[in-house]
């Protein structure tokens, strides 16, 4: 492609910008719902089912590599972004992607130990860290820290990419929270580079919308069309949120998120609010393990969701209740920034998480003694 074909393509795409993030959905919505049937039946014809044990939110084996058609819908439409140039950073995302889908993938087949995981999780991470359009180098003024040294930029930037990309993974234990919740984000940050002139990081958040709005169809499924998306999925949408959250926080000071008045020193607060519920889920059941004694990564039923469970909802039901938690605290973290200082913006976000800490706390109780009736009134 030449030069002068080249601007010809972007002068077209800047004049029909909307309609291209419509394409874009349905193109990756439509092409996600081809493929998965193709996928399921290939798990089917070669056994590559999940089994069912003591943990499992599922009672028959069901094919866990929804994250095969997540992965061929991201990385064609990656493709394309790329030839028109609007960045360059989509070819440290697409490498990034593929080897964290290869890891996911072959745990979906016959289970990585964590530091497998962890080592291809690094590995991934590298080449969106070392990216000179992600470089982080302030906070501009959060707490009072502006300038960071860049080795600081790096650890920080190292630490929010495995963090949202294991805590998707850990959302990911009923049918549609790992994808309600993954919309929900991935809308907000559409929402918010548009508004903010990033039409490239636009439609990364809307192709992810489009996949995820797909798998829910069969995800929801009680038939031989449901499937999981599997580590693969999982770890493949953490990694996409990942690099759109770094963009986020790495944009100019110039750059108002929300609106005019928006102080950049609060994006590590307004990213807190967007992944309110992997976040917050993460951080509930690390403390809960800690207190107990047990490792950070010992399997229980601690989860939100879990909780929600044992209140008697329905996946569906539960799944629904935590993207719309998800939404009602990015509503008021949207309502108030706008009116209050930074040190009240801070105690505004700790609050929401302290409140929802006793909540689920609260419900877990709750649960706990309607499973207790219930026993003593079945004898």
């Amino acid at each position: 492609m030449n030069i002068l074909d080249q601007e010809i393509i972007l002068e077209f795409f800047r004049s029909h910008y909307e309609l291209f993030v419509t394409i874009v959905f349905m193109g990756t919505f439509g092409l996600t719902f081809y493929l998965i049937p193709k996928v399921l039946w290939v798990s089917k014809e070669k056994n590559l089912m999940a089994g069912v044990n003591e943990r499992s939110s599922h009672s028959l084996a069901v094919p866990t590599f929804g994250g095969v058609a997540f992965y061929i819908s991201i990385i064609m439409v990656l493709t394309i972004l790329q030839s028109m140039r609007l960045t360059y950073v989509g070819n440290h995302l697409i490498a990034a992607i593929t080897i964290l889908f290869m890891v996911g993938l072959k745990d979906d087949l016959v289970i990585s130990t964590a530091r497998v995981k962890l080592l291809g999780q690094i590995t991934a991470a590298l080449f969106l860290i070392f990216s000179p359009e992600l470089r982080l180098e302030s906070l501009h003024g959060f707490l009072g820290i502006f300038e960071i040294p860049v080795i600081i930029g790096t650890l920080l930037k190292v630490f929010i990419v495995l963090a949202i990309v294991n805590s998707f993974n850990l959302i990911d234990g009923i049918d549609g929270l790992a994808a309600i919740v993954g919309i929900v984000i991935s809308l907000v940050y559409a929402f918010v580079f548009y508004g903010t002139g990033h039409p490239y990081y636009v439609l990364v958040s809307i192709s992810l919308a489009g996949i995820l709005s797909a798998f829910l169809r069969y995800n929801f499924s009680r038939g031989e069309r449901k499937i999981f998306m599997g580590d693969s999925g999982s770890l493949l949408v953490g990694l996409v949120l990942a690099f759109l959250t770094l963009k986020h926080l790495v944009m100019k000071p110039d750059v108002a998120l929300i609106a005019e008045g928006y102080h950049p020193g609060n994006r590590l607060l307004f990213l807190a609010s967007v992944l309110f519920i992997p976040a917050f889920d993460t951080l509930r059941v690390i403390i809960i393990r800690k207190l107990n004694g047990l490792s950070a990564f010992s399997p229980d039923r601690n989860h939100c969701h879990h909780v929600l469970l044992d209140l008697g909802l329905s996946h569906k039901k539960a799944a629904f209740s935590l993207g719309l938690l998800n939404l009602v605290v990015i509503g008021i973290y949207f309502s108030l920034s706008h009116s209050l200082s930074q040190p009240w913006l801070l105690f505004l976000v700790v609050s929401l998480y302290s409140a929802s800490f006793a909540l689920f706390g609260w419900l877990k109780v709750v649960g706990a003694r309607m499973a207790k009736g219930s026993v003593v009134g079945s004898r």
